[in-house]
């Protein structure tokens, strides 16, 4: 019995239409990231695993494919050697005795858990398929840092992958677009991505995004100034759920995670901010007048706010949102997200911000730097809802031969080899089928024209062209042809 072809949970084909609608958003998106001066780079699909565990948290680990080593990867395994090198972490608990064997006085089946995961990771998944683009970009920096001319302005189009639960709007399987800027503290950086998304998002036609913006500072600071520095993280989750579960969720969820009543009621300023951005800054002032930390970040939030209103945005608003918070302990600055137009459900479509020590992780410290993503896959869905791919977008075949025959055949090729020369996309039927199968081929495919070439068009030199649209037909020479196309 045959298989039943399938691919992987989580993964996806694209048909031709969906392929080119997808390539007209990675060119306009790479074409803008070309304006602004990044350079394309290239990392592999897969890392060494000790580049990748250990970055993302406890959660994220558990979501990277690790690749099996080929061969016979167990045969060299000296296990003695294993078990003291195991022996080494775990003195208290194993004891070497004079015949060179061990006893495990603690938990034996703690020990043999231990033995085991050190052989799956150092022997069997020594390598794993990238989880995201911005950890490689971090090794990639590090290693070529002597080649880099810093500040270095990167971005990457790539696919990356994550053993997450597949749903609707979640894949294990897609793509990445990331511009990075490392080497630079300046907040002219953060003014230009905001620039950078609104010349994308109008080149898309997407009119109408909103970019909220807040600061890693802000957060730090409001979370000192309530007395909950140690419970930063519960502080701001709690927050960021504010416009979902609402003021009185928020404040119990807040008290059950161990930050004071008195610290909340100080809160209450915060709850209620709202107005332009300016106004927004002004109340913040006064939240965050004990907190050096909060001030810097108000410092920075007024810096690009002023900038922009200078520089203006064509079809963008940049918004500020205090409880924005976006990978807390990864963000270090400015913290960026970005919404679809009113009207359109979706999540995010693209967001980032500004950390400070990201290369450190391979022992480059003190490189700061500030990058923003693209989210294809929610752009590509919100350009498909409103309608907004260009007809031309998918750009098929213009026009297709008739094949009756090889002379025909022939004839045929030397007039699409000169349409090809012209820019135009054309093809000959392969075989010399019935003249309705191939007529119903051009019609299924959309093709706009046909072009029917017998014995009588072969002695004049002469194309039949038909117009499938509205049925018309006529007889001309090869450099009309060309121009009626066009």
């Amino acid at each position: 019995m045959a298989q039943k072809p399938s691919i992987p949970k989580g993964t996806r084909d694209f048909n031709p239409e969906q392929v080119a609608k997808r390539n007209y958003i990675f060119s306009t998106i790479k074409g803008a990231f070309e304006t602004f001066g990044f350079q394309p780079i290239e990392t592999p699909s897969f890392e060494n695993s000790e580049t990748l565990m250990g970055k993302y948290g406890d959660e994220g680990d558990r979501l990277i494919f690790k690749i099996l080593n080929s061969g016979d990867f167990l045969k060299n395994i000296d296990y003695q050697e294993l078990k003291k090198e195991l022996l080494e972490e775990k003195v208290g608990n194993i004891t070497s005795l004079e015949d060179g064997t061990y006893n495990v006085d603690g938990n034996v089946k703690e020990f043999q858990d231990k033995i085991k995961e050190y052989i799956k990771d150092t022997y069997l998944t020594e390598k794993a398929l990238r989880y995201d683009l911005t950890v490689p970009f971090a090794r990639y920096v590090v290693q070529h840092q002597n080649d880099i001319e810093f500040p270095f302005k990167r971005y990457q189009i790539q696919p990356v992958w994550r053993a997450d639960r597949p749903q609707k709007g979640r894949f294990r399987e897609f793509y990445q677009c990331d511009a990075d800027v490392v080497g630079s503290t300046s907040l002219w950086q953060e003014v230009e991505f905001i620039q950078l998304y609104d010349t994308v998002f109008t080149a898309l036609k997407l009119n109408g995004v909103t970019i909220k913006i807040n600061n890693r500072k802000i957060l730090s600071g409001i979370a000192e100034v309530i007395g909950a520095s140690d419970k930063l993280i519960d502080f701001t989750v709690a927050l960021d759920k504010l416009d979902k579960i609402g003021e009185e969720k928020v404040k119990e969820e807040m008290l059950s995670k161990g930050i004071s009543a008195s610290g909340i009621e100080k809160l209450q300023p915060l709850f209620s901010l709202s107005g332009d951005f300016e106004s927004q800054i002004e109340s913040l002032k006064g939240i965050l007048e004990a907190s050096e930390d909060g001030k810097k970040g108000i410092e920075e939030l007024s810096f690009i706010d002023a900038a922009i209103k200078e520089l203006g945005l064509a079809t963008a608003k940049l918004q500020l949102d205090v409880t924005l918070a976006r990978g807390l302990n990864y963000y270090t600055g400015a913290i960026f997200e970005v919404s679809a137009p009113e009207g359109v459900k979706m999540g995010s479509i693209g967001g980032g911000g500004r950390y400070d020590d990201l290369t450190n992780i391979f022992g480059k410290p003190d490189t700061s730097g500030v990058g923003i993503s693209f989210g294809l896959d929610r752009i590509y869905l919100v350009l498909e809802e409103l309608n907004l791919f260009p007809e031309t977008v998918n750009k098929n075949v213009e026009v297709l031969f008739i094949n009756f025959g090889d002379k025909e055949a022939l004839f045929s090729l030397k007039a699409i080899k000169k349409l090809r020369e012209a820019g135009i996309n054309a093809e000959l039927y392969p075989d010399a089928a019935k003249m309705k199968k191939q007529m119903a081929h051009a019609d299924k495919r959309n093709i706009p024209f046909v072009v029917i070439v017998g014995d009588q068009e072969i002695a004049s030199e002469t194309y039949a062209l038909k117009n499938m649209s509205s049925g018309e037909q006529f007889k001309i020479p090869l450099n009309e042809l060309i121009q009626q196309i066009k």
